[in-house]
């Protein structure tokens, strides 16, 4: 047993991160312990968990970590295990630490005005797929994901190794047009990407963010139809050294295609990265047009 303020060896310190549990640099052998939640969705009922055991086995306290994971702080050494089995014994369980698929992290898009995708049910299939079913599956690095709703990019998903954002393409109907004198569909672009000049509509497909916010605007029905879809962004990282994440070439219209596009990006991660670079310095280093084909391509 290890006595309170005991030092801890380098090799426990690291295997008791392995378990999500972080050691709290003021103390020998406090740590703070994270708690995986399904991009950041818990029950209420867990949440009463959460709280019952922070005061059981720790100070009190809980921290929201930046990718929506939940922290208990202050645990003490000596209270780690039974902290997990009393967590275990509900279905809750720590991690999401170590170089592997992390949790997915995912804006509230499926109830968001904003939101264009099922946000929730995507998130938590790449959750059960992939960080759960990968659990075992050692990368040369961590692996992010995160899945946002509409172009807004609330959880910044550009910035991590996979990004899936929302996306809902218009099909306008310019035969529809009458250039009225304040054209709705002008007004409603958040980006200013919609002219009318000289009586002519004109739209710059390439500059497009695919947000959806013109639709139904126009009385005429030049703004009716549209494809509900997805983009794929790669190579994203944030922290000491920054890197805006790619898109691939073309939006996804299925989500089965999605999962399997992130299942083809981290077994390529697996098999062709080098242990201690992140997926962007691996992309970079093959390329992103030999990455993007092997994506793309089955």
């Amino acid at each position: 047993m290890i006595k309170s303020g005991e030092i801890l060896s380098s090799e426990e310190i690291k295997r008791l991160k392995a378990l999500g549990c972080l050691q709290d640099k003021r103390y020998n052998d406090v740590f703070n312990v994270r708690v995986i939640t399904r991009n950041g969705k818990i029950t209420v009922g867990e949440h009463r968990i959460i709280a019952d055991a922070a005061e059981k086995f720790g100070s009190g306290e809980i921290a929201m970590t930046s990718r929506l994971s939940i922290e208990i702080q202050g645990v003490r050494y000596a209270n780690i295990e039974p902290l997990r089995e009393f967590l275990a014994s509900v279905g809750l369980e720590t991690g999401g630490t170590g170089p592997k698929v992390r949790p997915v992290v995912s804006c509230k898009g499926t109830t968001c005005q904003y939101g264009l995708i099922d946000t929730f049910g995507l998130s938590e299939k790449i959750h059960d797929r992939f960080y759960k079913g990968y659990r075992d599956v050692v990368l040369p690095h961590k692996f992010k994901i995160a899945v946002g709703g509409c172009p807004n990019n609330c959880v910044k998903p550009d910035l991590n190794d996979i990004g899936i954002i929302g996306q809902m393409v218009p099909d306008f109907d310019f035969d529809k047009c009458r250039a009225c004198k304040k054209c709705q569909i002008e007004i409603a672009c958040p980006i200013k990407n919609v002219k009318l000049f000289d009586g002519v509509l004109t739209v710059d497909k390439h500059l497009c963010n695919h947000c959806g916010r013109c639709r139904g605007k126009c009385p005429f029905g030049v703004a009716v139809n549209y494809t509900n879809g997805y983009k794929i962004y790669i190579g994203g990282r944030w922290g000491k050294k920054i890197a805006n994440g790619k898109p691939l070439a073309r939006i996804f219209t299925d989500e089965n295609e999605v999962l399997d596009t992130v299942e083809r990006a981290i077994l390529l991660f697996k098999e062709e990265g080098i242990a201690g670079e992140r997926f962007a310095d691996t992309i970079n280093r093959l390329g992103f047009s030999y990455v993007e084909e092997k994506l793309l391509n089955k």
